[in-house]
C-alpha cells in the first residue's frame, strides 16, 4: 500500500498536517473497517450523543455526520429545568440552579442542547437561561 504524504490540513502561517501525521503512526497499512453490526447503544441522558450530532471527545467510539465542540455556558438568574425535548411541555429531567456549567452543543430555535458539566444530564434549555456568549 503506498504512503500518504499528501496534506490533508493547510494551517496559516505554513504549518501543514499529513494523512501520515494523524494519529495512525504506520501510515494506513494493515488496517481494516468493518461494518459488523449494530454500534454501540449509548446510555440514555448522560451522553452527548445525537443522531445527527455528538460531542467532539466521542468522535471514534460513535458515528454521527458531525462532531461537535461545546460552548461552555452558565445558568443565569434562578432556577431552571433542563427537558428531555425542545419544548416546555417536553418530560423534565433536572432542575439547575444560577451559575450551572452546561455545554452548548447545538441551538435551534429559543432552544439549546448540550450537558451539564462534563458528564452530567444531556437535554435541552431555553437558550434565554443562558449567559450571552463571551
Amino acid at each position: 500500500m503506498q504512503q500518504l504524504s499528501a496534506p490533508i490540513f493547510a494551517f496559516g502561517g505554513g504549518h501543514q498536517l499529513s494523512a501520515y501525521d494523524s494519529h495512525v503512526r504506520n501510515g494506513f497499512a494493515g488496517l481494516s473497517f468493518v461494518l459488523s453490526g449494530p454500534g454501540v447503544t449509548a446510555e440514555a441522558g448522560r451522553l452527548p450523543l445525537r443522531g445527527d450530532l455528538a460531542h467532539i471527545r466521542l468522535a471514534g467510539r460513535y458515528f454521527v455526520p458531525h462532531y461537535v465542540v461545546p460552548m461552555r455556558r452558565n445558568v443565569t438568574g434562578g432556577d431552571v429545568i433542563l427537558r428531555k425535548a425542545a419544548s416546555d411541555d417536553a418530560e423534565p429531567m433536572e432542575m439547575l440552579a444560577g451559575g450551572t456549567v452546561f455545554n452548548v452543543l447545538d441551538m435551534a430555535g429559543n432552544w439549546a442542547w448540550g450537558q451539564v458539566g462534563e458528564d452530567g444530564f444531556v437535554g435541552y434549555l431555553p437558550l434565554a437561561a443562558l449567559d450571552p456568549p463571551a
